[in-house]
């Protein structure tokens, strides 16, 4: 083994953090008898030689090392090291068009040509994880088949090779793993599609293990959702009643060859054609191999014959890795430590699976969350819970009775579930209304609602509390309260005040002493803003002596976020603030937009005079920054038919490159002017071009009511966003516990607009 590493010469190759000398030392550690040695190497490769995915020349000169590597028994943690082989040799570039036309002297095209080297050059080598499919070692076998789907370039043979080893297997999640190559393989490749669904079709039937039958429907909603049963939420209810009623050895193991796995050669949908009722698939000849005597027996046992169950076969139980603080072993330690002691904790992949597969049928996702939410075991709800984020921060529908059982798990015995409940509900504002009974009478048994909970040693927030404040509901005052009274507090509980509408001006004095209370210091701004926002929100005049004290001592770290928090708060309070006058309007003349448009701001609500601030406004309307100029369009707007002088400026804008800049300039003369005139067509344009500014155009629509031009002539798209099932807002990889509101609060604006009662959520 490593036979030619000293004749590489790593000092002359990379990776990311300079010359890979370093790197022969780590390929031995992953050879090393020491576990933990083994760990360390295993971080510093995906830390230097395969850094964040990317492949360097020394990621390349290891390929042909890493595959010794896992061609001998005598090393251990080769799972790992498969694992690794597929990260580098697993990026598919033949689809990215843009890749294809780069200049050979770019940079992109040198990774480029690094990715499709490392995918060769795995795939030349990928023989050898074929012998690997019944290795000794657990992990390996858990590991080997996502490879062989991702890697090897003969399909067919690994097809065969997969649910040959079905037949044979007794472990559970390496089943598992292997029906999961299966539906791979599906995806990757057209011309083997239909057969291969074919096959997940029938043993997703056939199948006497539930696991066995659950991960085949998982795979078949991925590759081909048209094909699953009519009734596929009932019958992944009634797999997930059959895994919980088995005991805890058949959870942890599986059946053994035979009855419990009547697939792959010997043992595939041509054999079913022996069996009572069912119609052969058209599968090819190789499915099934009249002489397996024991295989034919096992699909006579799957389709319901007269024949002696096996008892399950135990499972091996694989080595604890080692505890070791790195990058790679670091996050697999909550995944453990929650899934410690669960006897199916990878039903929970597998309904991860189903539920992205399904996509768009929101209903059945529904149903199926609201079937695991009502299951007797905790772990499955906590799944059930978790899973719900991902489905209504990206699709809208009628979550009630969902948001009602969630709620109910605020009551459960386990800590992780009650945190997991109070943690989703936190992000629904107010979708969580079935929910609040029991957010309320969880916040009033707690002693200290607003503390942070703390979940497997890691901080969570203040949820239920949270969760109930930002619903709207009364009932969240008295802890908000005693909340206010602690000398720190969740800043996002903070910021959440203001959605207690008229209910939480009771808080108004506790906030005061906060707001003076807070020293001057260079995290004013941060203490603050939440303060201020909520007094602002009441037009809580009183509080005026603490908010000048904040103005006036305003630090010069984060100056200008302080002043903008403080002014707007002024703003708010109208003539009754005129005290603050003397104040206010040197900042008129402040070099910065932010300060000099909240100033003028503050200066017209308190004295009502727009012309003596007009002449500042319009000037930064011709200012070259984009942000300076939507600043002063947006306050202009709230000026209303006061500054009409401003017309001209503001029109010049729409026609700028910056859209939000557009769409402010447009929503800021509508507003002085009365009229849409060359407005609509800019807010509409908008509207198309970029999906997050239609709330700023929904609002500016709504204000000039549900009758006339607006509503006929932007009609269409708001009746396309009240029918569109996909929320606006959602992103790829990116989310905030904002998004489900703001899409909620967009689709009330279009109903607003058009005229229209709330109703439910498209079906």
């Amino acid at each position: 083994m490593f036979t030619g590493i000293d004749e590489v010469d790593w000092a002359s190759l990379g990776h990311a953090y300079g010359p890979a000398d370093d790197v022969p030392a780590l390929l031995r550690g992953l050879a090393s008898d020491d576990p933990a040695e083994r760990e360390t190497a295993l971080d510093g490769m995906y830390g230097t030689v395969h850094h964040q995915g990317d492949v360097y020349d020394s990621t390349l000169a290891c390929i042909p090392f890493l595959l010794e590597l896992v061609a001998c028994p005598e090393v251990q943690d080769r799972g790992c090291v498969v694992e690794l082989l597929a990260s580098i040799g697993g990026i598919d570039l033949s689809g990215d068009d843009e890749l294809q036309e780069l200049d050979p002297e770019d940079e992109e095209f040198e990774d480029a040509a690094n990715y499709a080297m490392a995918a060769a050059a795995v795939a030349a080598g990928a023989d050898v994880f074929l012998a690997l499919v019944g290795d000794g070692d657990r992990e390996v076998r858990l590991a080997v088949p996502g490879a062989l789907a991702s890697l090897h370039g003969d399909p067919v043979r690994v097809l065969d090779l997969l649910r040959e080893r079905l037949t044979v297997e007794t472990d559970t999640e390496v089943r598992l793993a292997l029906v999961e190559a299966v539906g791979r393989i599906a995806l990757r490749y057209e011309s083997l599609r239909d057969e291969t669904a074919g096959w997940l079709s029938w043993l997703s039937g056939a199948a006497q293990d539930p696991a066995l039958r659950l991960a085949a429907l998982a795979q078949l909603a991925r590759c081909a959702p048209g094909r699953l049963p009519e009734d596929v939420v009932r019958t992944v209810t009634a797999l997930l009643a059959e895994l919980r009623q088995t005991g805890p050895a058949r959870r942890a193991g599986a059946d053994g060859p035979g009855p419990g796995c009547p697939c792959g050669p010997g043992g595939g949908p041509a054999a079913a054609a022996g069996g009572p009722g069912r119609t052969p698939l058209n599968l090819p000849a190789n499915a099934f191999n009249s002489a397996n005597s024991w295989a034919a027996s096992g699909v006579r046992d799957a389709l319901g014959a007269s024949h002696p169950v096996h008892p399950a076969q135990p499972a091996e139980t694989a080595d604890l890795r080692p505890a070791a603080p790195t990058l790679v072993g670091q996050p697999r330690e909550p995944r453990e430590e929650q899934r410690a002691g669960r006897g199916a904790a990878w039903a929970d992949d597998l309904l991860r699976t189903l539920h992205g597969a399904l996509d768009d049928r929101v209903d059945d996702r529904i149903a199926l969350i609201t079937a695991q939410l009502r299951s007797p075991d905790g772990a499955q709800r906590t799944d059930a819970v978790w899973m719900c984020g991902g489905l209504v921060r990206t699709w809208r529908g009628g979550y009630d009775e969902v948001v009602r059982l969630v709620g109910e798990q605020l009551h459960a015995p386990e800590p992780r579930l009650r945190a997991a409940a109070a943690s989703w509900l936190e992000g629904l504002f107010a979708l969580a209304g079935p929910a609040t009974d029991d957010l309320a009478a969880r916040v009033a048994e707690d002693p200290a609602p607003w503390a942070t909970e703390w979940m497997g040693g890691r901080p969570g927030s203040a949820g239920a509390l949270l969760a109930l404040t930002r619903a709207g509901d009364a009932r969240a005052v008295p802890a908000l309260a005693r909340a206010l009274e602690r000398p720190e507090t969740d800043g996002r509980l903070l910021y959440a005040i203001p959605h207690l509408g008229e209910a939480g001006a009771a808080l108004v004095p506790a906030l005061r002493r906060r707001l003076g209370a807070l020293p001057l210091d260079d995290d004013l701004g941060e203490r603050s803003a939440p303060l201020l926002l909520a007094l602002a929100g009441w037009r809580a005049v009183e509080a005026l002596p603490e908010v000048l004290r904040v103005l006036r001592g305003a630090p010069a770290v984060r100056r200008e976020w302080v002043l903008e928090s403080a002014l707007r708060a002024i703003a708010a309070f109208g003539p009754a603030a005129r005290e603050a006058v003397a104040d206010v309007r040197p900042l008129l003349d402040d070099p910065r937009a932010g300060t000099a448009t909240a100033a003028a701001r503050a200066l017209w609500a308190v004295e009502g005079d727009a012309g003596a601030v007009l002449p500042r406004l319009r000037s930064l309307l011709l200012a070259p920054d984009a942000h300076d100029r939507r600043a002063a369009a947006w306050v202009l707007g709230a000026f209303g038919g006061s500054a009409r002088a401003a017309a001209p400026e503001l029109r010049a804008c729409l026609t700028a490159r910056d859209v939000w800049l557009r769409v402010d300039a447009a929503a800021a003369l509508c507003r002085v002017t009365g009229d849409l005139g060359e407005a609509l067509p800019v807010l509409l344009a908008a509207w198309r071009e970029n999906r997050h500014t239609r709330i700023d155009v929904a609002e500016c629509l709504a204000e000039l009511g549900p009758a006339g031009r607006a509503a006929a002539e932007a009609e269409p798209l708001l009746r396309a966003e009240l029918a569109r099932t996909r929320r606006h807002n959602v992103s790829a990889g990116v989310s905030g516990d904002h998004d489900i509101h703001q899409d909620e609060r967009l689709l009330e604006l279009c109903r607003r607009v058009l005229d229209e009662p709330a109703t439910e959520a498209p079906e």
